[in-house]
């Protein structure tokens, strides 16, 4: 299997599901508790405090430790590591469906995190080593397609398990888990850094987590409890890790994240890239389902379905989409569906009280899911193919752990900078004047994607990054300056927690 498993086969859908089911799992597990909450609070008697930390406890050790987990899985096998992270997050689903104190929830969801951090890269690394280079960017497609629906499927399955019990929004885990651990093992062979020597980059790695994490808990407290000390020790820490983190990778001899990776134009630029698109989108989310629930009045089912076209959309035609840059290059699909995107935005941002769905909502929502569905499997497969092969975890935990900083820190910056705060989030009018202007701030961003993909080299998929990799002998230092290690063809994104 020197070329890699072809997707038309038994075995490369195999691997396709498998890495789909394994990452739709964590993505539709998010969805699924949000829905459940309300029952949650009743049952275990909890806080409004115990029930945001539900939610923020497993978004903390995900976004704190996704480096590592790709790292790890380049260093010691992707397949294992993938493996490790659904049985790890299963494990963890069954103690979330067992706790009997809001307490032991939230214990379990930051286990659940951890496992999280372990498969969520693992899925495009093992996609982007074992499929054929020629298959790659359909691959991905698909998989941005399936692992889509998992956002619609979630409050649907939802409000489904919550007649019978809550404790089934993480019990439905196991089955999943099951079936994505046999496919994985008859499908994915074992791939890993034949590079990597030396001792792991331990100071590294704790500078990494401490970063994202000091840095997440900031994002995720401060809209609550603002300037608080604890809030600002955060992020100064967050700050002081990050230059630490920087200043190990340059002068390490086996970094953890090679600092060259940045010094490749298209893997800096699609970064870039998914910054502005992921900011934007996940603030889109954010005030389209409190417009369609507070101001027109639409239930949180309602509020959910209304999205649906952009899944649909994105499940069916993904895969061809990524097609598009092969045959005219990234920059076209890039450009396009960043200003496709940016248009359904404008059109949504009128939405207002009276509004019907066929005219008032599904034509932005339309023309918003052509854009994502134009857009998101290009980006996928660039960020990837900008990065040496064996570095496919690294590339994709980078990656993931952008999009995810970039919907934190919208969520977080978007209602201060619209003028919304306190509860003024339950008055139509205040939220309207508000959604507007948010809603123009998603759309700039999307904008601004647009024109960071239009500074990318438009080249194909199936070409060759710019440069060579770089092998650092062991003890040697690495300087910034060194040459850009980039050589094979790859890909991954991110949705939001």
């Amino acid at each position: 299997m020197t070329d890699g498993v072809r997707l038309a086969t038994p075995r490369g859908r195999a691997l396709l599901a498998a890495t789909a089911l394994g990452s739709g799992m964590a993505f539709l597990d998010g969805t699924v508790v949000n829905v459940a909450l309300p029952t949650i609070g009743r049952e275990l008697d909890a806080t409004l405090a115990q029930l945001q930390w539900t939610v923020n406890a497993y978004t903390l050790t995900l976004a704190a430790l996704i480096l590592l987990g790709g790292s790890l899985g380049d260093r010691l096998g992707r397949r294992r590591i993938y493996l490790l992270g659904v049985v790890w997050f299963t494990a963890a689903s069954v103690l979330c469906a067992l706790a009997p104190t809001a307490e032991v929830l939230i214990a379990a969801r930051a286990l659940q995190g951890i496992g999280g951090a372990l498969l969520t890269p693992g899925a495009l690394a093992i996609l982007q080593t074992a499929m054929h280079p020629d298959d790659r960017p359909r691959a991905i497609g698909a998989w941005a397609g399936l692992t889509g629906v998992s956002g619609v499927i979630g409050p649907l399955l939802g409000g489904w398990l919550l007649e019978y019990d809550w404790r089934w929004v993480f019990a439905i885990n196991v089955p999943l888990a099951a079936l994505t651990v046999w496919l994985i093992v008859v499908s994915a062979p074992e791939s890993r850094d034949d590079e990597a020597a030396g001792r792991f980059d331990v100071e590294g790695a704790v500078l990494g987590a401490v970063a994202l994490g000091a840095s997440t808990y900031a994002l995720i407290s401060w809209p609550d409890s603002g300037a608080s000390a604890l809030n600002v020790g955060m992020a100064v820490l967050s700050l002081a890790a990050a230059a630490g983190f920087l200043y190990r990778e340059r002068v390490a001899a086996h970094p953890m994240v090679p600092l060259t990776l940045f010094s490749d134009r298209t893997f800096s630029g699609i970064n870039l890239m998914t910054f502005a698109v992921y900011a934007g989108l996940s603030g889109v989310m954010f005030f389209l389902v409190l417009q369609l629930q507070v101001t027109l009045g639409w239930t949180p089912l309602e509020a959910g379905i209304a999205t649906i076209p952009t899944t649909i959309l994105m499940l069916f035609f993904s895969g061809r989409s990524a097609d598009l840059a092969k045959r005219f290059g990234v920059r076209p699909p890039l450009v396009t569906g960043s200003v496709c995107g940016a248009a359904g935005v404008a059109l949504l941002i009128m939405v207002d009280d009276g509004d019907s769905y066929l005219l008032g909502v599904l034509p932005g929502v339309t023309l918003l899911g052509i854009g994502l569905t134009t857009l998101v499997p290009t980006l996928t497969a660039t960020v990837m193919a900008s990065a040496p092969q064996h570095l496919a975890g690294v590339a994709s935990g980078v990656n993931n752990g952008v999009a995810r900083a970039a919907g934190l820190l919208a969520v977080a910056a978007l209602p201060a900078v619209a003028g919304l705060s306190g509860e003024a989030y339950a008055d139509p009018d205040l939220l309207t004047d508000a959604y507007r202007i948010a809603m123009g701030v998603c759309a700039a961003l999307l904008a601004v994607g647009a024109v960071a993909a239009m500074s990318l080299r438009p080249r194909a998929l199936t070409e060759p990054a710019e440069a060579e990799a770089v092998t650092v002998p062991a003890g040697a230092e690495q300087s910034a300056s060194t040459p850009a290690p980039c050589s094979a063809p790859g890909l991954p994104p991110s949705h939001g927690r």
